[in-house]
């Protein structure tokens, strides 16, 4: 039986990007749609499905940031990969933050943008399996639920992002091991450790917002001094 190949949706106001790369891809035998923009991006969606989509954070109307944000807000979790200007380091930040699975840079080779895009469609395809078979967690008054993708205080939901939700799922993957900042970004991203390690830290911080009486002394996402965090969900001190 055959095998349908992904439906990718790039999404760039840029006609010769969209073009070039939209060719490239249908030859390595994707099935490739094309959008100028997010009111495009959200009638396609509405009609068809797609397994990922491709998003430029530069376009005139409406950011590819804030469509990011947008779509993860209303519940769409399709991966996202996004294209950045070389160099423009906060951006592809704060895109990863708002839960965008991957990125690639521009000017980019498009043998590394599909080697990305299959990675990400491996993972989320992992993904689907575990949350098939996942369980919830309590710890402390909190309830984590992968299957619902929901976080809960004492009954009451927390609101809680992509990113966010993903980096606290290592943890709880993972109790009481201490892990490094290479080994929770590939966790969570399942990439190498790069320029992007101290995203992990700003993200660490935002959950211990969440999660913490008080953030500043954390009982459940701890610090290991010089190696990188643990997730204790009892609460008590690693010594």
């Amino acid at each position: 039986m055959a095998i349908n190949p992904p439906s990718i949706l790039i999404v760039d106001d840029d006609p010769k990007i969209r073009d070039l790369t939209s060719q490239y891809l249908i030859d390595q035998g994707l099935n490739v749609y094309t959008a100028n923009g997010g009111k495009e991006m959200d009638t396609f969606i509405t009609n068809h499905h797609v397994n990922l989509i491709i998003l430029d954070l530069m376009m005139p109307e409406e950011n590819g940031l804030a469509i990011c944000q947008r779509l993860r807000g209303s519940g769409n979790f399709t991966p996202i990969i996004i294209l950045t200007a070389k160099g423009d380091e906060i951006d592809r930040i704060v895109g990863l933050e708002m839960g965008a699975d991957d990125y690639v840079s521009k000017p980019f080779n498009p043998r590394e943008l599909l080697a990305r895009i299959n990675a990400v469609l491996r993972r989320n395809e992992l993904k689907q399996t575990q949350s098939s078979t996942s369980e919830n967690l309590a710890f402390g008054s909190f309830l984590f639920n992968s299957d619902t993708r929901s976080l809960t205080k004492n009954g009451a939901p927390i609101s809680i992002t992509s990113g966010e939700f993903e980096l606290l799922k290592v943890f709880i993957d993972h109790p009481r091991q201490p892990l490094s900042r290479d080994q929770i970004m590939q966790l969570a991203k399942g990439r190498e450790l790069d320029v992007f390690d101290r995203s992990i830290d700003v993200q660490i911080s935002r959950l211990r917002k969440i999660l913490e009486d008080d953030p500043t002394s954390p009982k459940f996402l701890q610090t290991m001094w010089g190696f990188g965090y643990i997730f204790v969900p009892d609460g008590d001190a690693i010594h």
